[in-house]
């Protein structure tokens, strides 16, 4: 019973100061409000309404505001990043109707709503992937003859740029996947359009 009892204090000693466990993302949802008493009239109002996306409207963002707390030291003539801290915050922008739906209509709405925050909750999970990868390759990241720590900044924004990149693309890939004939968000659309 000791044993297990060290064990068990032990590993959750280990797992709370581990990096994988030492931060989480802050979700923020935001409404933004759209007007009509059916579905199709739902629908029109996210399109004049809803979030810019590039040249169109969207009926759902997520975006996020990602800062670093980093440690870097001088060592040995180089410079070590000795730790870095994220704060990660990620909101979406999802459609809310300003006033009370007929029952029919906020049941269809209900579906169309979860659906819609469940494919933009993926979004954020991707985020959170990209974040989790970037402090994987800076923490301990050492670049020699770099006393100044100067030199660091440069090689770390060139492996940021490069992740960042990956994370737009698997988004971009997932997108495509889920508005498509018979993806899950076009078929989100039509059930709330062709509905009550």
């Amino acid at each position: 019973m000791r044993i297990t009892a060290l064990a068990a204090l032990l590993a959750t000693l280990f797992f709370a100061h581990s990096p994988a466990a030492a931060w989480t993302a802050q979700e923020v949802e935001e409404p933004y409000a759209v007007t009509g008493r059916t579905g199709i009239e739902l629908y029109d109002s996210i399109g004049e309404r809803g979030p810019s996306a590039g040249a169109s409207r969207a009926i759902a963002v997520t975006t996020f505001k990602l800062t670093w707390q980093r440690d870097y030291r001088p060592s040995a003539g180089g410079c070590v990043l000795q730790s870095a801290r994220p704060r990660l915050i990620i909101t979406y922008r999802l459609p809310k109707p300003s006033q009370r739906l007929p029952a029919d209509v906020a049941a269809s709405w209900q579906r169309f709503i979860d659906g819609m925050r469940a494919h933009e909750r993926v979004h954020g999970e991707h985020i959170v992937d990209m974040v989790r990868r970037i402090e994987a390759v800076s923490v301990g990241l050492t670049v020699p003859n770099d006393p100044s720590c100067k030199r660091i900044r440069e090689v770390l924004t060139e492996k940021l740029g490069a992740l960042s990149q990956e994370q737009r693309a698997r988004s971009r890939a997932f997108d495509q996947v889920e508005m498509s004939d018979g993806g899950n968000v076009h078929r989100l659309i039509l059930a709330l359009v062709n509905g009550p």
